[in-house]
């Protein structure tokens, strides 16, 4: 478990096991409402949880503390509902009910919203780079891994990439005690060239150079997008007038721009 022998609390290497008799006894008992006997029966079975959540723990440090307790609660709900004389094992029973309280909780926790199709996949790609680092001592290659799932390499992509956390654009790179540098210092925006810029800046220059009724016939034709009949009800004049002065206006920035 990442190289972990405690989770939330439970020294993993020491968890004990159960022989099929004693599996039997203790649910007999469990269901005549014993409750030591639940609790004795919980904690055997926690080995259970923790196979379970290592196909879904995709990179270090991750969730294991949180998806163990969820697990749990799959257990639990898995030995209130089990019934012991349909002649099946309890572990062939509890595995599906634990399974789907962590999807559950990944679909509901995570930030973003994705397509349960999506996630299924992604989840399978996990289970088979394991499979294929196992076999080959290697990291698996995306290429591996979808021939060995047999679906297009962009899917997989795509699947595994819907599982990564979002990035805060203030998440810190690198700290020290002299300089400091966030995501949003090494991102940049193709939106605002160092020419838009100085456009931007230029073109409000030009527009502080005319006069305020000017400056407002080109800011809500231009800037709010309405017509000249919008803003000759909005200032007060004639469309006509409207005409005249946006062309005056817009005269007098491009000749202050050239």
């Amino acid at each position: 478990m990442n190289g972990k022998v405690f989770i939330c609390g439970v020294n993993t290497s020491k968890l004990p096991k159960l022989s099929n008799e004693e599996t039997t006894i203790l649910i007999k008992e469990v269901k005549n409402g014993n409750l030591e006997a639940k609790q004795k029966f919980i904690y055997a079975n926690l080995r259970l949880v923790l196979s379970v959540i290592q196909k879904f723990l995709y990179k270090k440090n991750d969730c294991s503390d949180d998806l163990f307790q969820v697990g749990c609660v799959g257990l639990i709900k898995a030995i209130d509902n089990f019934d012991h004389t349909i002649g099946i094992k309890f572990s062939t029973y509890a595995v599906p009910m634990i399974v789907g309280e962590i999807k559950r909780f990944l679909r509901d926790d995570f930030p973003l919203r994705v397509s349960r199709s999506l996630r299924d996949i992604a989840y399978q790609a996990l289970q088979a780079r394991q499979k294929i680092e196992a076999e080959t001592q290697k990291e698996a290659e995306l290429e591996e891994i979808a021939n060995y799932m047999n679906v297009p390499i962009t899917q997989v992509a795509c699947a595994l990439d819907a599982l990564s956390e979002p990035m805060s654009l203030d998440e810190p790179l690198f700290f020290d005690e002299n300089d400091s540098s966030n995501l949003s210092d090494h991102i940049a925006d193709s939106s605002e060239t160092q020419e838009k810029w100085i456009d931007k800046v230029s073109i409000k220059d030009a527009l502080k150079s005319l006069n305020k009724r000017e400056q407002t016939i080109l800011l809500l034709r231009y800037f709010s997008g309405k017509t000249q009949t919008e803003v000759s009800t909005q200032v007060g004049i004639s469309q006509a007038q409207v005409s005249r002065i946006e062309k005056s206006a817009l005269k007098s920035v491009k000749k202050f721009l050239i």
